[in-house]
C-alpha cells in the first residue's frame, strides 16, 4: 500500500513539474514580448537616432554654430557577405588594404554589435551611396551631425568636438548618454557646455528583411523613443567686434579680450594666432590636429585663459589704489624721481600721483611700494617687509589675480602673486627684505597674471572697486538664467573716492604713452606697459576703458614681442573700442597701422 502511495506521489510531482515548464515556455515564448524582440534579432534592428547638438548664437542673436548632417557607416561584422570587394571599395572610395584593416578592427570590437566602419560621409556622397548599401549585407547607414560655423572665428573659446575616448565612455558606466564612436566636447564651450549641448539619444527598432530592406516600424512604434535636443545657448560675444580683432590680431601673437564692464559679459576674446573652426570639424580633423598641434606658434593653445605674463606698468594702478587704502599714498604725495634704483624712461623730477600714472614713473612706483611694504609695524626690515608683503598679495589677491577667475571655459590659468612663503624657500626665512623684491613695484619680478585678468582689471577700475566675474555664456535654452557667481559683484576692498585720480590719470595718459589710442568724441582711460622679456623684443601691454563716463567696453591687448605698449597694444585697443562704441572705424590710418604689424615707431 505505502508503495502504491509513493508511486502515484512521484508520478504527480513529474506531472506538476512539467506542467511548469510548459507554463514557464508558454509565457516566454508568447507572453513575454522581451524574449519576442530577442528571438526576433535576426529580423529586428535597433537603430540609434541621434539628437541634434545645441545651437550657439551670440549676443545679438547672430547664428554663430549649427549642425550640418553627415553619415557614418556602420558594419555588423557576423552579417557581411560582399561578392565583389574591389566594387564595394569603389563605391566608397578606399583601397582594398584599407577595407580589409578598417573590418578587422570592427570584428576586434565585436563580431554581432555595429561598430563605424567610414566616419563623416558628407550629405552629397551620402546621396551617392545609399542606393548600393542594399547589396552589401551587414552594412548600414548611421545619421549624425557635425558643427558647422556662419563665421570662421573664435575658434579656441568655442572648442570642438571630438570621439570620446575610453576613459570618458568607461565615465558613463550605464551608457546613458554615449556609446563608442560618439562625438564629445573636447575644449572651450563645447566642453564646459557639453551636457546641456549634448541632448539625449533615442532609439528605433525596425524590421528589415534578410537582404537588409527596411520593411516597417517593430511593433508600431511603442517601443521606439524620441532623441531630445539639446540646449541652445546665447553667448557674451559680440560676433562683428570679434571678428573685426581677429582681422586685427592676424600675423601677431598674443591676446586680446574686451569685457562688458557692468555685467562680467566677455564681448571678444581673441587667442592669437588662431585657426579656423572647421579645420576640426569633418573628415579630415586627424590630420589638421595633428598638424595644428606640432605647429611653433601653438594656435591651439588658449593665451587669454592660459598665457602669463608680467603685467608691467599697467600693475601700477593696483600699486596706486593699495597705497591709498593704506593711507601711506594720496594723490598729493610727491616724490623727487632720478634718485631710486631702478631705471626709468620718465623724466628725472619731482611726480605726484596723477603725473606718476600718466607719465608711468618707475622710481615713483619704486617709492610708493616701499611705502606700502616698509610701515614701521616691526623695526626689524625683514620682519616688516614680511608683514608688508603679507598685506599687499591679500590686497592683490582681492582685484582677481594670482588665482582663476572662474570663467566659464576649461583650462583657466590662475597666474602668479608671491607672498612671503614664496621668498622664505628662495631666500630663507628672514633672510629677505623690500630691496630683495622691489621689482614687483612696475609689475615686473615673479608677478605673472592672465590676459583676462588685464581686462577684468580694467573692469574693476571702470566700476571703481568691483567686478563680475568675466564669463561668456549669456543664457542657455528658452528660460535662460545663469549661475549665480556670473551676476554677483566681488568687491575688492578700496574705497571707490580713491578710483577718481586714477580714472582722471589714465585718461590723460592716452596723450602721454598711448598717443596713438587717442580719440577726438570719446573719452579712453588707458594704461600702457611695456613687458620686460629677455628673449627678445620687450612685450607690448595695454588696458583701457571707455567711455570715461559710464564705462561699456574694457579691454586689455598683449601683442608678444612688440615693443612699447602705446604702439601695437594700444592702437589695437583703441581701434576696437571705437568699432564697439560707434559700430565703425573712421581712423583708416590707424588701422592701416596696426594690419600692416610693423612696431618700429
Amino acid at each position: 500500500m505505502n508503495d502504491n502511495i509513493r508511486r502515484y506521489a512521484i508520478q504527480i510531482a513529474f506531472i506538476v513539474i512539467g506542467l511548469l515548464f510548459l507554463i514557464k515556455l508558454f509565457s516566454i515564448q508568447v507572453l513575454d514580448s522581451n524574449y519576442q524582440i530577442a528571438a526576433e534579432n535576426n529580423v529586428v534592428e535597433k537603430v540609434v537616432q541621434y539628437p541634434f547638438r545645441g545651437l550657439i548664437y551670440d549676443r545679438n542673436g547672430k547664428l554663430l554654430v549649427y549642425n550640418e548632417p553627415v553619415y557614418d557607416l556602420e558594419v555588423i561584422p557576423k552579417e557581411v557577405a560582399i561578392k565583389d570587394t574591389a566594387a564595394f571599395c569603389g563605391v566608397f572610395n578606399i583601397t582594398e588594404q584599407e577595407f580589409v584593416e578598417k573590418l578587422q578592427k570592427a570584428k576586434k570590437y565585436s563580431s554581432v554589435k555595429p561598430s563605424v566602419f567610414l566616419k563623416q560621409i558628407s550629405n552629397k556622397n551620402f546621396a551617392f551611396v545609399q542606393e548600393f548599401l542594399v547589396d552589401y549585407p551587414g552594412f548600414r547607414i548611421q545619421a549624425k551631425s557635425d558643427r558647422g560655423y556662419s563665421r570662421k572665428v573664435m575658434a579656441n573659446a568655442l572648442g570642438y568636438i571630438g570621439e570620446i575616448n575610453k576613459s570618458q565612455l568607461n565615465r558613463d558606466s550605464m551608457r546613458m548618454y554615449y556609446r563608442q564612436g560618439d562625438n564629445i566636447g573636447i575644449t572651450g564651450i563645447e566642453s564646459k557646455y557639453e551636457p546641456l549641448l549634448r541632448g539625449k539619444t533615442g532609439v528605433q527598432f525596425k524590421l528589415v528583411n534578410v537582404r537588409g530592406v527596411e520593411k516597417g516600424a517593430f511593433k508600431d512604434g511603442e517601443l521606439d523613443t524620441l532623441s531630445t535636443p539639446g540646449e541652445n545657448l546665447q553667448v557674451t560675444i559680440d560676433l562683428d567686434l570679434q571678428e573685426y580683432g581677429e582681422t586685427l590680431m592676424a600675423g601677431k601673437v598674443g591676446s586680446l579680450v574686451a569685457i562688458e564692464p557692468e555685467t562680467g559679459d566677455i564681448l571678444s576674446i581673441i587667442s592669437a594666432p588662431t585657426y579656423n573652426p572647421d579645420d576640426l570639424s569633418g573628415k579630415d580633423y586627424g590630420k589638421n590636429y595633428s598638424s595644428l598641434n606640432t605647429d611653433s606658434l601653438r594656435p591651439l593653445f588658449n593665451r587669454p585663459i592660459m598665457a602669463m605674463y608680467p603685467p608691467g606698468s599697467i600693475f601700477k594702478t593696483v600699486q596706486s589704489l593699495i597705497g591709498m587704502q593704506e593711507g601711506v599714498l594720496t594723490p598729493k604725495t610727491t616724490y623727487y624721481c632720478g634718485d631710486a634704483p631702478i631705471g626709468d624712461h620718465a623724466p628725472p623730477g619731482y611726480y605726484d600721483l596723477h603725473k606718476a600714472l600718466e607719465k608711468s614713473s618707475n622710481q615713483y612706483f619704486y617709492k610708493a611700494f616701499r611705502a606700502i611694504i616698509n610701515q614701521g609695524v616691526s623695526a626689524n626690515t625683514f620682519t616688516d617687509s614680511q608683514l608688508g608683503l603679507e598685506k599687499w598679495s591679500n590686497y592683490v589677491e582681492k582685484f582677481g589675480l594670482g588665482k582663476p577667475l572662474g570663467i566659464d571655459i576649461p583650462s583657466e590659468r590662475g597666474g602668479y602673486i608671491p607672498t612671503p612663503s614664496y621668498y622664505d624657500k628662495i631666500y630663507g626665512e628672514g633672510r629677505w627684505k623690500f630691496s630683495t623684491i622691489y621689482s614687483l613695484s612696475i609689475g615686473q619680478g615673479e608677478m605673472l597674471i592672465t590676459p583676462i585678468q588685464m581686462a577684468n582689471l580694467a573692469a574693476i577700475i571702470a566700476n571703481k572697486g568691483y567686478y563680475v566675474t568675466p564669463h561668456i555664456i549669456k543664457s542657455i535654452g528658452e528660460h535662460g538664467g545663469m549661475p549665480q557667481k556670473y551676476v554677483q559683484k566681488n568687491d575688492v576692498g578700496i574705497n571707490p573716492d580713491y578710483f577718481n585720480v586714477v580714472h582722471d590719470a589714465m585718461a590723460d595718459a592716452i596723450y602721454g604713452t598711448a598717443g596713438r589710442a587717442a580719440m577726438k568724441d570719446i573719452v579712453i582711460c588707458g594704461k600702457t606697459g611695456t613687458a620686460e622679456n629677455p628673449h627678445g623684443e620687450d612685450h607690448s601691454v595695454f588696458m583701457a576703458f571707455a567711455p570715461k563716463e559710464n564705462p561699456k567696453i574694457a579691454i586689455a591687448v598683449y601683442v608678444e614681442n612688440a615693443g612699447w605698449g602705446g604702439r601695437a597694444a594700444a592702437s589695437t585697443a583703441s581701434l576696437m573700442i571705437e568699432k564697439y562704441l560707434k559700430g565703425c572705424v573712421e581712423r583708416v590710418s590707424l588701422e592701416e597701422y596696426v594690419l600692416k604689424g610693423e612696431f618700429i615707431y
